[in-house]
């Protein structure tokens, strides 16, 4: 039986991103579905600035951007007629700290495909029709452990980790017995399908929401289809007021009976599905060898669109950990700070998304209320940081008075140039990659940076870049260095005296793009030893009297 190194459980979003992280750190990856092809699902709307970062890491940003949309304006309706308009995203526009201003609407069946394409660029597949039924952990002598995974049919795998990114209804999860506490409101149902409108019968430039006393119908554009919609509505109910099924002839009685359009101007309807307000969370995301992820962790309100969001991040956030830990330079207790960190979020995400619904709830009671209430800057994932991580390593008190980020926050972005040839790049770019970045600002930050170059310079999975200001000399300038000629990355960072003085700062950037060290250039000790725990003790320990240096 071939181990490998991880097995993922769901080929949704959460688990196509956990892929590719792996692939393209060269860990042998394993993704299988139970389901006999890719679903062709309706229910995310599109990733969120943050997760726009991730796929844009990922280097699928551009394939996302061209098969999406801008998320549009909300037409809202009382009674059939046009009563509002409200766009949530108006002033949401980039900025040097951040890319991307807004969300992007893309199906996400198309968002599966491009992740997909992505992963078979690597040379993995996703395995369809594997329905994982058994786990369990095992002991072996050279490595310490493994997980024996049995499936419905075909036969038996082995794997040193097993990631359940299997949806809410997760098979990984209950072989773990892992509960799953929360409620789920069965008086708050929603109906939704895929549906096909007749060509011009709405204008495909707006989200239309008719709500009105005795229900509700939600009809978006589907982005890349001329007559492809997502409707949702409130549900048909029977004489006892519980809610029916959803079918194509009751979404044609719901859309004559809210809107001014005849019912046979519906002229498709699939992907048919009920959903339910489901807010719930695993006591734990880790089981020894066995991780959780996405949906398979956490539930909530749709309201804000961060179901898909969360996952995606979640993945991110687990990818690099799992990546330093299978390549045997981070302990395995680093896998500890993936549920430290994530679990917190998620429980946050859970209030959030429940405060946007009753907020959404209250809004449509009065004519002009639409979706709109559930869009806050909370919704960006922009703000997410871990503060109370053991992986935010010193720096300021929390509330003391400091310009830029803390340790745990995530790093901004900035606009720059490449120190050698003066193309237009960003930080983000400088980030993007598997690796740890350490940036340097200031002449004093040279010593650390060479030292941690001499360390683990090569494939050891850091990155050094040095950042002068505009008016440093730049003579000399090591490959790779950047120019922050409008101020943009000290203004973001809060370094904006250290060109200066010379005395500078050091900032540690985990691959996640979170700050782990923001620190003075002259305290060394503190960047040595947060990449001791994360990398190991880099190429001194690596040159063993057998290795040949011809091998780097």
């Amino acid at each position: 039986m071939g181990m490998t190194d991880v097995l993922i459980v769901g080929a949704g979003p959460t688990g196509l991103v956990l892929a590719c992280d792996l692939a393209r750190r060269g860990a042998a990856v394993r993704i299988v579905d139970r389901s006999p092809a890719p679903p062709r699902t309706s229910r995310a709307k599109g990733p969120n600035p943050r997760s726009l970062e991730i796929l844009d890491d990922l280097g699928v940003a551009e394939e996302v951007l061209a098969a999406g949309s801008d998320p549009l304006p909300m037409l809202k309706y009382r009674d059939r007629r046009p009563v509002a308009e409200a766009d949530p995203w108006a002033d949401s526009a980039p900025s040097p700290d951040a890319r991307y201003g807004r969300g992007w609407l893309i199906a996400q069946w198309r968002l599966e495909g491009i992740l997909r394409d992505r992963l078979a660029g690597y040379g993995v597949r996703v395995e369809p029709g594997r329905e994982v039924v058994g786990l369990a952990q095992g002991r072996d002598g050279g490595d310490g452990g493994h997980v024996d995974v049995t499936y419905a049919d075909g036969p038996a795998g082995r794997a040193r980790y097993v990631v359940g990114c299997d949806g809410a209804h997760s098979s990984v999860r209950k072989l773990l017995g892992i509960t799953f506490e929360g409620t789920t409101a069965e008086d708050q149902v929603m109906v939704c399908g895929d549906v096909d409108l007749a060509d011009g019968a709405l204008d495909r430039t707006r989200w239309h929401q008719w709500f009105d006393e005795d229900g509700a119908v939600m009809l978006c554009p589907i982005p890349g289809t001329r007559t492809g919609w997502w409707f949702q509505a409130g549900p048909e109910r029977d004489g006892r007021g519980r809610p029916l099924a959803p079918t194509a002839d009751g979404f044609r009685r719901l859309l004559a009976h809210h809107t001014a359009l005849p019912g046979r101007a519906l002229t498709r309807a699939e992907l048919l599905s009920t959903y339910r307000v489901n807010v719930r969370m695993a006591d734990r995301f880790r089981a020894g060898r066995v991780l959780l992820a996405g949906d398979a962790a956490h539930v909530h309100a749709i309201a804000g669109g961060l179901g898909m969001n969360t996952g995606i991040q979640d993945a991110f956030n687990l990818g690099w950990k799992l990546g330093l830990v299978l390549a045997g330079h981070a302990d395995a207790e680093l896998l500890d700070t993936y549920e430290e960190e994530r679990l917190p979020v998620a429980a946050r995400t859970l209030d959030l998304t429940s405060e946007r619904l009753r907020a959404t709830l209250e809004a449509i009671r009065r004519p002009g209320g639409g979706l709109d209430a559930a869009i806050t800057p909370d919704t960006t994932g922009l703000g997410v940081g871990y503060h109370w991580s053991s992986l935010a390593a010193g720096g300021p008190a929390p509330g003391a008075e400091q310009p830029g980020p803390r340790a745990g926050d995530r790093a901004p972005d900035a606009p720059c140039a490449d120190a050698a040839t003066g193309e237009r790049t960003r930080l983000h770019r400088v980030f993007a990659g598997p690796r740890t970045t350490v940036l340097g600002f200031g002449p004093g930050s040279a010593a650390v940076l060479r030292e941690t170059a001499d360390a683990y310079g090569g494939d050891a999975g850091v990155r050094v870049c040095r950042v002068y200001a505009a008016h440093e000399d730049r003579a000399g300038a090591e490959p790779g260095a950047v120019v922050d000629d409008a101020g943009h990355a000290a203004a973001a960072y809060g370094t904006g005296a250290s060109g200066d003085t010379g005395a500078g700062t050091v900032v540690v950037v985990r691959p996640d793009h979170h700050v782990g060290v923001l620190a003075p250039a002259d305290d060394a000790r503190s960047v040595r030893e947060y990449l001791r725990r994360l990398h190991g003790t880099g190429r001194s320990a690596e040159r063993s009297p057998g290795m040949v240096d011809a091998v780097r």
